[in-house]
This record gives C-alpha cells, sequence and structure tokens, in this order.
C-alpha cells in the first residue's frame, strides 16, 4: 500500500492496514448484514476483497488502476429490504462497526 489514508462519506480517514484487519475480522467473526443500523439478519456476505496496490499489481493490474480499500457484495435475504434497494430508497451500502475515534492535526 502506498501509505495513503481512505477516507469515507463521512470524512473519517482509515490507514490502509488498519481497514485490512478491519475487514479480515469482519469476514471471520461476523458477515451478517442489517438494515438502517437498527435490524440485523437482512443481509450475508458473500464476497469480499481487500483491494490494495500489491494485490492490483499481482492480479495482472496496474497499480492504482483501482483505488485502495474493500469491495463487498451481500446477499439480501429479507424481501422487503430487497425490494426497497430495488426500488432506490436504499440507494447505499455502510458496514457498522465500532472504532475508537482519534482527532488528527490537518496537514497545512
Amino acid at each position: 500500500m502506498d501509505g495513503n489514508q481512505v477516507v469515507d462519506y463521512q470524512e473519517d480517514m482509515i490507514d490502509p492496514e488498519e481497514l485490512e484487519n478491519a475487514a479480515y475480522n469482519f469476514v471471520q467473526f461476523y458477515r451478517d448484514g442489517g438494515e438502517m443500523h437498527e435490524r440485523t439478519g437482512v443481509a450475508t456476505l458473500v464476497e469480499s476483497v481487500i483491494l490494495t496496490e500489491e494485490k492490483q499489481i499481482a492480479m495482472g493490474l496496474q497499480a492504482g488502476t483501482l483505488p485502495v480499500g474493500w469491495w463487498v457484495g451481500f446477499k439480501v435475504t429479507d424481501d422487503d429490504v430487497w425490494q426497497k434497494v430495488k426500488d432506490g430508497e436504499y440507494s447505499m451500502f455502510s458496514i457498522g462497526g465500532t472504532a475508537v475515534r482519534e482527532e488528527v492535526e490537518a496537514e497545512e
């Protein structure tokens, strides 16, 4: 990895190595998909890959072709939730989790 931090939708940042560790932990111990961070058991993780520059090269891709990050696929098992996805009511996806928030100083 190039060491650049990943910035999410809420502008939270995570070092690529920490993202990789968190993703492996999620895949190994959880894999459950929920609805709006309130109800669990509506989807199951079926695909997961951490895209690092090293892995891109190993797959025969030019480094940097894809952003460093975590790509996931979930099978939605709840018919009502799946209908909301198809209707566009649920247009984004969020992985719930816990972390220790640390303030960082902005670079000037």
